[in-house]
């Protein structure tokens, strides 16, 4: 066997695996308390403290913020992957359920406001992130139960009723000592459960989390039912605009919404005097001093990263005017939106490179370009919220049938670094999926040069190795330390389906199972960046510990960049190259294209 494959084989991984998807085969509801002891088992570097009496806030506050904030009112989870599979178990009306979000997973979830919540999946990767990220939540959350039954804990919580907003002082270190915390700890509890903090504490000692969960359909042919409704709604909205995706070249980007869409607009630094406005009027110490920092720094295009980030925050506190504002450029760009409306959710967003407006557009994409080439264009970028795992795949492959031609595949997302830092940028140029078994090789079209220069934070680590893992939770210190040996540091979900479906949209067959694919040879781009949101190899130290802030934006913004500026610069030539053989253009070329 090739040194480049590597051998796992974690058995109390796989185990845990087997028992939950053996007990999700039952047509009833099961409990989550069933699968608690191989979840614990499993020794997840996530969950690292899952056996201990005291509470692993790490694991907890990692599981709420890919809940929805009701989670304390839930007791039973369904799963389905379209409105039929719900139709069909008796929920008639699920959509007229409330819709309820996880801050940190972009998955569609209602709730009918009596315990029940209907999520809907786009792959089997959803199940394998949602069942580990339950057990986890209701094991924290029964220690912390059982930690409050203790005198002084009722005490406590006697003296300060649910809708009290803040504990004084010296309740909250008599609290952290209770429930065996840290003060740190505690005020990360406080940050997601906010308002509710001590509510949240009221229900937690009233009674025990005993959730159930029943996989309505997981089949593989409702999931491509799943995509291909997904990927209807899109052509129907982009024919909105007399654009038609099938018939044009098109620049596939999976990453999120909001930062090419403000890359390309450049709202941010036409309102930027009421950003400044809005920095010392916000009472954010923090934010002020990150604004002062950057005032300092010598790299004076870093400025724009900033804004960007402040722009969030400035449209959260002034509402719907400015969305309105940012929506009506946008379009006015040839920017359009298209959010999922059944089905699981995954938003998107075509643009029409002929359309975007020079002037606007952040001066860092196309220093070096004639931008006026760019108006001869017919190309567009598709750009989607990046998908969980195998979705990916289910996602691209129906993309990759239905386009006039693809130009390049584009990769930006989160990653786990077994040897950077939080905020680092990974590029690697080998994948191993787990999901295949297939180690890929192919050529990154990105290197640390194209990012560097956008950074404030962070170092930019090229030519990695990376795993396409089944699951965050999935993942233990033998599973890791195996693959640190082999030479592989970046740990994430989609790669690996993405290059499967990118190997269907170039060979005639369907990707092979536990081979070396080389797909140097492929006639259009291929580029991933990772930007690390997690260290798994220090203990308990991911985004549960903290939130990356300005630091995290500054990363995403860089990573946009550069496939912004690789677009951009690959269609430029392209046009030329049109020009230049009568409208013909050689497959072989492409690539070669950016360096013109």
């Amino acid at each position: 066997m090739d040194r480049t494959v590597p051998q796992t084989g974690s058995e109390e991984i796989e185990l845990y695996m087997r028992t939950y998807y053996s007990l999700l085969r039952s047509t009833g509801i099961i409990q989550i308390e069933t699968l608690a002891e191989s979840h614990m088992a499993m020794e997840s570097s996530l969950h690292v403290k899952a056996r201990d009496v005291s509470p692993d806030v790490s694991a907890l506050v990692y599981s709420a913020l890919r809940l929805p904030a009701v989670m304390p009112f839930v007791d039973q989870i369904l799963v389905g992957q379209l409105e039929k599979s719900f139709l069909e178990a008796g929920y008639s009306n699920v959509e007229s359920w409330r819709r309820v979000d996880a801050p940190a997973r972009r998955r569609r979830i209602h709730f009918d406001g009596e315990g029940t919540l209907a999520v809907f999946i786009a792959s089997r990767s959803d199940i394998d992130d949602m069942v580990p990220t339950l057990t986890a939540y209701q094991i924290e959350w029964n220690k912390l139960h059982d930690l409050l039954q203790s005198e002084v804990s009722r005490l406590l919580l006697a003296q300060n009723q649910p809708d009290s907003e803040h504990l004084a002082d010296s309740t909250r270190e008599v609290l952290a000592s209770t429930l065996k915390i840290s003060i740190e700890d505690l005020e990360r509890l406080e940050y997601i459960w906010k308002d509710d903090f001590v509510g949240t504490l009221h229900r937690i000692a009233d009674s025990k989390k005993q959730l159930g969960m029943n996989l309505l359909t997981a089949s593989v042919t409702h999931y491509r039912k799943a995509t291909a409704y997904w990927w209807e709604n899109i052509q129907r909205e982009t024919m909105k605009h007399n654009v038609d995706p099938t018939t044009r070249p098109v620049y596939f980007v999976s990453s999120n919404t909001h930062s090419m869409a403000n890359l390309l607009t450049g709202f941010a630094g036409r309102i930027q005097d009421d950003l400044i406005a809005f920095i010392h009027n916000s009472g954010d110490e923090q934010l002020v001093s990150d604004y002062n920092a950057m005032l300092h720094d010598e790299h004076t295009s870093h400025r724009h990263n900033f804004f960007y980030y402040v722009l969030k925050k400035y449209i959260s506190h002034e509402g719907q005017s400015v969305v309105d504002q940012c929506i009506k450029d946008e379009i006015e760009a040839g920017i359009y939106r298209m959010q999922s409306h059944s089905g699981f959710q995954i938003d998107a967003e075509v643009v029409e490179i002929a359309k975007l407006k020079p002037e606007w557009i952040d001066p860092r994409l196309c220093d070096d370009l004639d931008k006026s080439v760019l108006g001869e264009s017919d190309a567009l970028i598709l750009n989607i919220d990046y998908p969980l795992g195998l979705a990916a795949y289910e996602i691209l492959s129906r993309i990759t049938e239905r386009i006039g031609h693809l130009q390049g595949a584009y990769i930006m997302g989160k990653a786990a670094t077994l040897n950077g830092r939080i905020g680092d940028v990974m590029i690697p140029n080998v994948i191993h999926d787990e999901h295949s078994s297939n180690t890929y090789l192919f050529n990154n079209c990105f290197s640390a040069g194209d990012i560097t220069s956008y950074m404030s934070f962070g170092m930019v680590l090229d030519n990695q190795k990376a795993i396409s893992t089944r699951g965050t939770f999935l993942q233990n210190p033998t599973y890791m330390s195996v693959f640190y040996h082999e030479g592989y540091t970046d740990i994430e979900m989609e790669g690996g389906p993405y290059l499967s479906s990118l190997y269907e949209a170039y060979r005639p067959k369907r990707y092979p199972q536990n081979e070396v694919v080389n797909l140097h040879s492929v006639p259009f781009d291929i580029g991933f960046l990772h930007y690390a949101s997690d260290t798994p190899m220090s203990k308990g130290h991911n985004l549960g510990t903290a939130n990356l802030g300005y630091a995290g934006v500054d990363p995403t913004y860089a990573s946009a960049i550069a496939i912004l500026r690789r677009i951009l610069h690959v269609e430029a030539g392209r046009i030329r190259a049109k020009h230049g053989k009568n409208g013909k253009i050689q497959s072989s070329e492409r690539v070669e294209m950016a360096s013109d």
